[in-house]
């Protein structure tokens, strides 16, 4: 019989008989979890099912017909002896030869003797013995005939052990088995049977842990299954991994400024980084800093990538440069989207990029709500933009440059967050730059180094040498301070504090439109500011009738609702669809794929908002593309209405441009007062225009005296709702509201409304 030897590490179990540093067998238990014992379970349950034996659960008993196989063979004689139990063995087992016979003849006699020694009566001895003889032959027979051989049979146990199935598993390790019990509820019931573990060890793992929840035998199938597949996927394997962040000394900028050559000195890996910097040690020198910083990097030779704001979006022409296909499962995807990544010549680089590419995507399709197509689209995204900066960061790459990609503001979603990660785990170094405490960067990653300063500064561009650089003065950063406590959710608001918004229609009761109507935004119901975006409580209503069928108070009504800030149109249509229109021949340019090009958008000779700010256009376009989204105009997506929309919002009139670069989000909002009180059904230009002013944040109100439904033709949904206030009249002459009195109107009525010509 072999004797029970200590380990000095989980490998030993894979060494053969001849090359332990003592020859006997290991049996020992496992606890508790850590990385480690993950990979030796692993390892360890592919050897067993291959070449040993198995148990999830206990070992079924012997049911009837094992044991009437069993008394048919062999009849119900019991000796207590070793010969007894060889002779059994020889007939019972014929595969196994003389010693494998004899060691386990052994082993099974010197068990039952310690039970004979504990008290237990011939006829338990007996039952025990049988039910060894089931389970070798039931259970373990493919490995007692190689018992003794260089290679060690394994058994593995998952769950907690009984007394019999103990006692013959530690007659198996006796006879040259290696055994692991796998306990994921501790040692409580083991230690029952063997209270002094005299028959194995304790696996003791300084790393180890609890085990996660759900972790079982069947997990580590799945995982080896994977595996299985992953190798399939990958292909070649690259033969230099990176090393993160372990390298650094923790000033971060300082790092990235060491050569490659003394970041370390083993060849199987490359020394990047990835960092993210929340905040500045020190707004009055930050941007300084960092424009010293980057003479450092155009000094050195590195090749850098600087991204500011944002990454922009793949445009149509970089998203038709991928080659893809409609794709059946993740795998296909996986092994199909990765042949656009053959513009790589150099062989290594293409296995590093394949093989940390392929994780990004697994990682990303574990991402709760995830599905094939979402994740393709980000898979394109990530190559569109690996296209994009290769030449710049990578050139003619060999062991081991480092490239430098630098992002200033963070990741504002999770398609960029995708690509940051993956190119971190590329050679390349990874710096993102948040100085504004108050944006935040989504991205998060356990490879990630963060530094946290505590002064928050606004700075959307990475200061470069070749521009106005602006560095605010210590009496500039203290008034900015005093801005922030002043204006952070104290309900005051600066003069065009935000650049972002989206609207709210209010239900109201029609009497309540006149108390909100000249209302500040700011004090009307359902207002407020979310991660800087403006959330506005707007009128977009139809007011059908005349109240009382007083029709000079109805006009009066409507004049106290003109304000400076109001469109008034009296005549229906207010915009002609024979009317001008430079942009309509180019819409269809400006929108391909579901998406506005608004750089062809901006370049156009035509495009009037090139004097607007920079946040308006933007403000517009954001618009427009929802509104396309949304369909809120019949036709859109069916039959080329949305070149209409395009062309109509691109080209507004005047006194509505200057009122939306006017509008400040937190105050008194624009208005469009649009009156009709003939039969006349407004026009498709007029329709687009309302939806859009809608959209942009304008109080809308429509006076149709005539009840008529000559203002919804066009609209996709019911946006408005209408008030119903009083008789339906026709034919009503809309006055010069200019000239009513909202004082003394007794000797006015009669000249104001006679017939004109």
């Amino acid at each position: 019989m072999l004797t029970h030897k200590t380990i000095t590490n989980l490998e030993d179990y894979f060494k053969e008989l001849n090359t332990r540093t003592e020859k006997g067998v290991y049996f020992y238990r496992i606890n508790s979890y850590s990385e480690e014992t993950a990979e030796f379970i692993k390892k360890y349950y592919d050897l067993s099912r291959r070449t040993g034996v198995v148990i999830e659960g206990r070992i079924p008993n012997p049911d009837e017909k094992n044991l009437e196989y069993y008394s048919e063979m062999m009849g119900m004689k019991f000796e207590m002896s070793p010969a007894f139990i060889n002779a059994s063995l020889k007939k019972w087992l014929p595969r196994m030869n003389d010693y494998q016979r004899e060691t386990v003849a052994d082993a099974i006699y010197a068990s039952l003797e310690k039970m004979s020694k504990a008290g237990k009566t011939e006829n338990m001895l007996q039952n025990a013995y049988i039910k060894y003889m089931c389970w070798l032959y039931y259970k373990f027979e493919r490995i007692v005939n190689r018992l003794g051989e260089n290679t060690v049979p394994k058994i593995l146990y998952e769950g907690e052990i009984s007394s019999y199935e103990l006692m013959l598993i530690s007659i198996l390790s006796d006879a040259g088995c290696d055994v692991v019990l796998l306990q994921y509820k501790g040692d409580a019931v083991y230690l029952k049977s063997d209270p002094e573990s005299k028959l194995s060890f304790e696996y003791k793992d300084n790393a180890g842990g609890a085990f996660p929840e759900g972790y079982c035998l069947k997990k580590v199938r799945e995982d080896l299954q994977n595996d299985v597949n992953n190798e399939r996927l990958y292909g070649k394997l690259p033969s230099v991994r990176n090393c993160t962040n372990a390298w650094l000394s923790g000033n971060v900028f300082e790092d990235i400024e060491k050569a490659v050559t003394v970041r370390g000195d083993d060849r199987n890996f490359y020394y990047n980084c990835f960092c993210r910097v929340n905040g500045a040690d020190d707004k009055i020198t930050y941007a300084n800093d960092l424009l010293k910083f980057r003479q450092e990097l155009k000094n050195s030779k590195r090749h850098t990538v600087i991204v500011n704001r944002e990454i922009p979006r793949p445009t149509p022409e970089e998203i038709a440069g991928i080659k893809r296909e409609n794709y059946a499962s993740q795998d296909q995807m996986i092994m199909g989207i990765s042949t656009n990544l053959n513009f790589i010549a150099d062989p290594e680089l293409k296995c590093i990029i394949r093989k940390n590419f392929i994780d990004s995507i697994i990682a990303e399709s574990k991402t709760a709500g995830m599905n094939l197509n979402r994740l393709t689209n980000k898979a394109v995204y990530v190559l569109c933009w690996l296209k994009r900066y290769w030449n710049e960061l990578l050139p003619n790459w060999k062991m081991p440059d480092i490239g430098c990609f630098i992002y200033t503001g963070g990741c504002k979603n999770e398609n960029e967050a995708m690509f940051v990660s993956f190119l971190a785990r590329l050679p390349v170094d990874v710096l993102i730059l948040c100085p504004n405490l108050n944006v935040r960067c989504v991205l998060e990653d356990k490879l990630l180094y963060e530094v946290n300063n505590t002064e928050s500064l606004s700075m959307d561009d990475f200061p470069d040498e070749g521009s106005h650089l602006a560095i605010g003065t210590a009496a500039y950063h203290a008034e900015r301070e005093l801005d922030d406590i002043m204006y952070r959710d104290s309900g005051i608001y600066r003069n065009r504090q935000y650049s972002s918004a989206n609207v709210i229609n209010l239900q109201t009761m029609y009497e309540e439109i006149s108390i909100l109507w000249k209302e500040e935004l700011k004090y009307r119901p359902n207002f407020a500011t979310v991660d800087g975006v403006v959330n506005m409580p707007v009128i977009f209503a139809k007011v059908s009738g005349v109240k009382d069928g007083l029709v000079p108070q109805y006009w009066l009504s409507i004049k106290e609702l003109v304000t400076p800030e109001t469109i008034l149109v009296t005549k229906a249509p207010y915009i002609s669809p024979t009317a001008d229109n430079p942009l309509k021949a180019y819409s269809a340019e400006f929108y391909k794929n579901g998406r506005l090009n608004r750089t062809k958008i901006k370049n156009h000779p035509g495009y009037q908002y090139g004097i607007l700010r920079e946040e308006t256009q933007e403000f517009i376009l954001d618009k427009l593309q929802l509104m396309i989204e949304q369909k809120l105009i019949k036709g859109i997506g069916e039959n080329g209405t949305e070149y209409t929309v395009i062309a109509q919002v691109l080209n507004l009139p005047k006194s509505i441009v200057r009122l939306i670069q006017n509008f400040d989000f937190t105050k008194k909002n624009p208005k469009l007062i649009y009156i009709n009180t003939a039969e006349t059904v407004i026009s498709l230009e007029d329709t687009i225009l309302t939806a859009f002013l809608n959209l942009i944040g304008f109080d809308i109100l429509f006076f149709v005296p005539t009840g008529y439904r000559s203002i919804e033709k066009f609209f996709n949904t019911q946006l408005m709702e209408e008030h119903q206030i009083g008789e339906y009249k026709y034919d009503l002459f809309v006055p010069d509201l200019n000239k009513l009195s909202l004082g003394n109107t007794r000797h006015s009525w009669r000249d104001l409304f006679k017939r004109g010509n």
